[in-house]
């Protein structure tokens, strides 16, 4: 991604600037020597009349505009890895206009500006002289749906909030609920990806007593995971999936809870045909 800040037409012609290529830095070199020379006569008298605070104060000021003049101003702010923060929200946040002279923009007050962005997990901000402040985005990377105190929330893998609202196409992930449940999450979706048949069914994990999860597929079905030996579990259930279709069936709850053995519970209308409640491993 690429901002110009200003008005590119107003940018040299690019013959003009290749042919200058080689004449900018010994004209650069000779301007700032007469500069610094000026400024630091400028600095004696200063100190000569008493008002060395303010003299000094000036001739910095006077300095740093003398070097836009001589071309250290901003012309373009290049901007990497930009994909979800909103266009303006990144511009406000760099806050430079062009024709800013280079020498006043504080690459690291930048960072932080641009880190206090929802989508951006960090950043870095480089000075490329004479006119250039490039900028690379590492955005963060939407885990989950979060639920907490009855609203919805997008967070990433290390449980940063980054939305709060315009969730809709975001639907498509799982919904967390507890409250640690983000932090557990990581490990969780690692274990499922394990059965991506399997996986693309659940449509929720939820936090129990920051112990277990319990998992919610696509149907309604209720899958409660033990505290330990999650991956067993889980590769049980794929098992008996692939076998028996049994998410396909009048189920309500199936319980891996209990390492020796799976419960599965069936509806009340199920049930009251005589089908039976639970099946042994």
């Amino acid at each position: 991604m690429r901002f110009v800040i200003g008005d590119s037409d107003k940018r040299r012609p690019r013959r003009r600037r290749s042919w200058l290529k080689w004449i900018r830095p010994a004209t650069l070199a000779l301007a700032f020597s007469l500069a610094f020379g000026a400024g630091g006569y400028g600095l004696f008298e200063v100190w000569r009349a008493g008002t060395v605070g303010s003299g000094i104060e000036r001739l910095g000021r006077g300095l740093l505009y003398m070097s836009a003049d001589l071309g250290l101003a901003v012309q373009e702010v290049l901007v990497i890895g930009r994909y979800e923060t909103a266009a303006a929200d990144m511009v406000a946040a760099i806050d430079v206009q062009r024709g800013t002279p280079m020498l006043t923009v504080d690459p690291e007050a930048v960072r932080q500006r641009l880190k206090r962005l929802s989508w951006v997990r960090d950043t870095r901000v480089e000075r490329r002289f004479p006119g250039v402040i490039a900028v690379t985005i590492e955005e963060r990377v939407p885990m989950a749906l979060w639920q907490r105190a009855g609203k919805l929330v997008l967070v990433d893998r290390e449980g940063a909030v980054i939305l709060r609202s315009g969730l809709e196409r975001f639907r498509h992930l799982i919904t967390l609920v507890g409250d640690d449940a983000p932090k557990g999450a990581p490990a969780l979706l690692a274990l499922l990806a394990t059965e991506p048949q399997l996986e693309r069914r659940v449509t929720a994990a939820i936090r129990v007593g920051e112990r277990r999860w319990n998992l919610q597929m696509d149907n309604g079905i209720d899958v409660r995971l033990p505290e330990t030996d999650i991956a067993a579990a889980w590769a049980q259930l794929a098992q008996l999936e692939r076998d028996q279709k049994v998410l396909g069936r009048d189920v309500v709850t199936i319980d891996l809870r209990l390492p020796d053995r799976f419960v599965i519970r069936v509806s009340p209308d199920q049930a009251r045909r005589g089908k039976g409640t639970a099946k042994q491993t």
